[in-house]
């Protein structure tokens, strides 16, 4: 078992940082320290193409509140990957389904160990398969600032991953040590062998589909881990909270990167007095609705069914909660409480049906997470708003391109008009991106590798990184 101890601050004079005491349990640090190598190998064959001296990146040195990561310009395969848990509540208690009240786990109990272990494979699978789908992006950056924002996502992706190897090698013996050789097995888009979830096997070709990606995809991240921060089992609750610290900021690149898109759209538009700005070298706001379109519908398709018998069950077990569970105003076991779930009618038709609570969790999550993608799409129009157009971008139907869940078997149009396959097919290119698009796209990703510059399809942020100006040297280019 790994040591007990616990510190706030990293070691980084060992091997691989951390703050769990690694040094005192020498046999899982040898085992971690046997798979270090072939975690680089993995980075160095599957991760950024693009070559570079060294990058302005911030590394975690603590889990406090305060000052908890440093800022430098850092070599990327010489970053310090390192194991953090936040802090332990001493008196932390089960906080929902049968065992409620009752202390948190130090270890896996034995009747959870497979479904603990499958959790945490599922989470750590998707974190190496963003790093895949974005390696390439490097070469067609829209500026420094924005080359520097997708290696502070690629390394903390990959930090994550560490993260979930961690508990694997720690608490799961030989299957979890075998699990995590798996993890750099699995490659995104591979066909022998391809990523668990579907949506981590799309590509990620261009910078629009990046900040699409990471504001919707990493948003559903984003809720995953709020429901595992509060299991009984204390070393996933105490992982995952210091993962969602990391992960805003990856969020906060997707919701600024397309308010900048937009920007720059809107400028185009007012300065030639025109909604065709594709031959004007910015990206229509019919085209951005349609990446919109394709992001969103395939990251509902995360949350899995509109029911689940196992996601009840983890809840009942305690194993993964609900999105701020200590802030719902019930009894936080759910055996008489009811939900209503999207579905479809008997006779085919869009509606909602009743089922137990437990039983819909997958449904709450997957509001909670409308609920936020909601708040993104209002940012947009304000823009649009301000700038005195009339067009809006909005989130479509929930029932819009779905290939999970109730939905699965119809196609519905952005309003959620249920269509015909031969509708579909005729009119899904008014929706989602054509090859045309996709082509134009594409045709915009010139890098600008130079200090201070930026495409011409995106506007300068509002702000640098970490106080630093817009024109700093985020990157440094071999």
């Amino acid at each position: 078992m790994p040591a007990k101890d616990y510190r706030a601050a990293a070691d980084y004079a060992e091997k691989i940082p951390n703050n769990v005491s690694l040094h005192e349990d020498r046999r899982l640090q040898r085992a971690l320290e046997s798979w270090q190598p072939n975690f680089l190998t993995w980075w160095q064959t599957m991760g950024p193409t693009l070559p570079t001296q060294d990058v302005y990146l911030r590394t975690a040195v603590n889990v406090g509140r305060e000052g908890w990561a440093q800022f430098g310009h850092v070599p990327m395969p010489e970053y310090r990957w390192g194991i953090f848990l936040a802090e332990r509540d001493p008196g932390r208690r089960v906080g929902f389904g049968e065992h409620k009240g009752e202390p948190v786990w130090a270890k896996v109990p034995g009747e959870y160990r497979s479904e603990l272990q499958r959790l945490i494979v599922i989470q750590g699978d998707t974190e190496p398969a963003s790093v895949e789908q974005q390696r390439n992006l490097g070469a067609t950056a829209p500026s420094l600032y924005d080359l520097r924002n997708l290696f502070q996502v690629n390394v903390e992706e990959g930090r994550h991953l560490w993260a979930m190897v961690y508990l694997l090698h720690a608490y799961f013996g030989r299957e979890g040590r075998e699990e995590a050789e798996e993890l750099l097995h699995r490659n995104s888009g591979s066909e022998d062998s391809p990523r668990i979830l579907g949506a981590f096997n799309e590509e990620t070709p261009d910078w629009l589909s990046f900040f699409m990606f990471t504001y919707f995809t990493d948003r559903d991240g984003k809720y995953q881990l709020g429901t595992l921060k509060e299991s009984a089992f204390d070393p996933l609750s105490r992982t995952c909270e210091f993962m969602l610290k990391e992960e805003a900021h990856h969020m906060m690149v997707g919701t600024t990167g397309i308010d900048r898109i937009v920007q720059r759209t809107v400028e185009v538009m007012r300065e030639h007095d025109t909604d065709d700005v594709a031959g004007l070298g910015a990206i229509p706001l019919t085209m951005i609705q349609k990446y919109l379109n394709f992001h969103y519908s395939v990251s509902l398709d995360l949350f899995g069914g509109e029911t689940s018998t196992n996601v009840a069950n983890y809840y009942t077990a305690g194993l993964k909660g609900r999105w701020l569970e200590d802030r719902r105003k019930d009894d936080h076991q759910l055996t008489s409480d009811s939900i209503m779930v999207e579905s479809l009618s008997e006779d085919g038709q869009i509606g909602q049906t009743e089922v137990s609570a437990l039983v819909g969790l997958n449904t709450d999550l997957r509001r909670e997470y409308i609920s936020d993608c909601e708040g993104g799409v209002k940012r947009w129009n304000r823009i649009l708003e301000e700038a005195g157009l009339k067009q809006r971008l909005k989130l479509p139907h929930i029932a819009f391109n779905r290939k999970v869940g109730a939905f699965a078997g119809i196609e519905a149009s952005p309003e959620g008009e249920q269509l015909s396959e031969q509708d579909w097919q005729r009119r899904s290119r008014d929706w989602l991106p054509t090859d045309v698009d996709k082509t134009y796209v594409r045709s915009l990703m010139q890098p600008v590798h130079q200090r201070g510059k930026i495409a011409a399809w995106i506007a300068p942020p509002r702000n640098g990184i970490n106080g630093q100006p817009f024109d700093y040297d985020y990157v440094h280019l071999i």
